[in-house]
């Protein structure tokens, strides 16, 4: 089964682009490089139409009971969690050692703090991986560590309540070419990151699990030294028939730096 749904593409360009947070010093203030809202249709993997895997795809889900059912703000629970998320990611991936340096909890809210993201992106362009991994390992240890294996990987999962609207979904590697892909800043008040958006081609072919539950996740490459590849994902605004309510999407994700 496939639905259709909005997504939003960058567009190419010949400067740089950037998001600006917090901009002229207003906190909450974010200024948009332009996007393109396009339609696209959608395979819910749901239906075993096809499967991916982490090897050839960059992306895999999992079944994962947390013990956490409330990730308030306080992050009391990250301890626990943290360690939940260690041993899945070396139960699914192999991984050596997983580092989890970054929680995100998103509410699709007009209010809320962060909300669901709507780019068509992955986190990091090389670059902003190799400075990433800089800061949170220092220059020595860095160096160990791309002496062998190791990726920057997301664990995403629904909090509280099975997901209904506003639904993650990911293109399949193999229908992106290099081309697609394009450099777009991140411009803090204290820092500058670097994440790849993605352009429009009408060769992509789009997934999601449908009605992912909190004891579901989604486990995703955003950059790896070995070349498994990375996923170009984005919220979907799904195009329902009629004026259906649905419940206030939540979710947390998860950044881990894995070496394998």
């Amino acid at each position: 089964m496939t639905v259709k749904a909005i997504v939003n593409y960058h567009v190419r360009r010949n400067g740089k682009q950037a998001f600006r947070f917090d901009a002229d010093g207003i906190v909450g203030n974010l200024i948009s490089p332009e996007l393109i809202p396009t339609e696209v249709q959608v395979t819910d993997l749901r239906d075993g139409d096809f499967s991916v895997n982490f090897a050839n795809d960059g992306i895999t889900f999992a079944k994962h009971r947390s013990q956490i059912l409330d990730f308030e703000q306080q992050q009391s629970w990250a301890e626990t969690y943290d360690d939940e998320l260690d041993t899945l990611l070396k139960d699914q991936l192999g991984a050596q050692e997983v580092i989890i340096f970054d929680h995100t909890v998103r509410v699709d809210d007009p209010n809320a703090e962060r909300r669901p993201a709507r780019n068509v992106h992955t986190d990091y362009s090389a670059r902003g991986a190799d400075q990433r991994l800089i800061d949170l390992l220092g220059e020595r240890k860095a160096s160990e560590f791309k002496g062998g294996h190791y990726g920057f990987v997301n664990v995403w999962r629904p909090v509280e309540q099975i997901i209904t609207a506003s639904p993650l979904g990911f293109i399949r590697a193999s229908s992106i070419v290099p081309e697609d892909w394009m450099t777009i800043d991140l411009i803090y008040p204290n820092r500058i990151g670097e994440i790849l958006g993605v352009a429009v081609n009408r060769e992509h072919e789009w997934f999601y699990l449908s009605q992912m539950s909190p004891d579901e996740v989604a486990i995703f490459n955003i950059y790896d030294n070995k070349n498994i590849p990375r996923v170009g994902h984005s919220a979907l605004d799904v195009l329902q028939v009629g004026d259906t309510k649905h419940p206030i999407r939540k979710s947390i994700e998860s950044r881990t730096l894995i070496r394998y």
